[in-house]
């Protein structure tokens, strides 16, 4: 097979498989690929339909979590294609708002845990946040995947002290070191796809 077809199919299979069109991507990147002879389109779409279908996460939750590193990555075209793909496999608005508001207190949260991680002033790790975080209590997603899906924001944003806090949640709540390494493999890959489709 001709090199350059070969990288026009993996790229059309891409953004079918993401569901979005030609017309709809602005992304010079992404384009820089399919004009030259590029293996790492092939591997993307490799590396996100091999985690999307997989036993270790459902393809719900695969949608969701990746729906959540679009929010946070501001990627409106990957928030679209991602919200319509939780939907069709079963997501609701209920579950759909609360990986947005679940993605939004990550960004707080990563912010100042990281900020106190990174001071060399102990006193800030002595006062109290003063958040209202009351959607962690008794989130409708379930606390195990609302905990992951917090780890994976985490993961992205690059909170050390987050990242630890909600591995040893998603752990006491059933989850598995399988599981969340799946789970942030996934959003590597998508946090990756932000910065190639948008």
């Amino acid at each position: 097979m001709d090199i350059h077809q070969d990288t026009l199919d993996a790229y059309n299979d891409l953004i079918s498989y993401i569901g979005v069109s030609e017309l709809e991507i602005r992304s010079t990147s992404l384009q820089s690929l399919v004009s030259g002879t590029s293996k790492y389109i092939r591997d993307t779409k490799y590396n996100l339909r091999t985690l999307s279908e997989n036993e270790t996460i459902s393809k719900k939750e695969a949608a969701l979590i990746s729906l959540s590193i679009a929010v946070n990555e501001k990627n409106s075209l990957l928030v679209k294609s991602f919200t319509q793909k939780a939907i069709e496999e079963g997501a609701n608005d209920i579950e759909i708002g609360e990986v947005h508001s679940c993605t939004s207190l990550m960004g707080i949260n990563n912010v100042l845990y990281r900020f106190r991680h990174f001071s060399t002033n102990k006193e800030y790790e002595t006062m109290p946040a003063k958040l209202k975080m009351n959607i962690m209590m008794s989130p409708v997603l379930g606390k195990e995947f609302f905990e992951l899906l917090s780890l994976c924001v985490s993961s992205v944003n690059g909170c050390e002290v987050c990242v630890a806090s909600h591995e040893q949640s998603v752990r006491t709540h059933g989850g598995s070191a399988e599981r969340i390494f799946t789970a942030v493999r996934l959003s590597a890959v998508v946090k990756g796809l932000s910065s190639l489709v948008y």
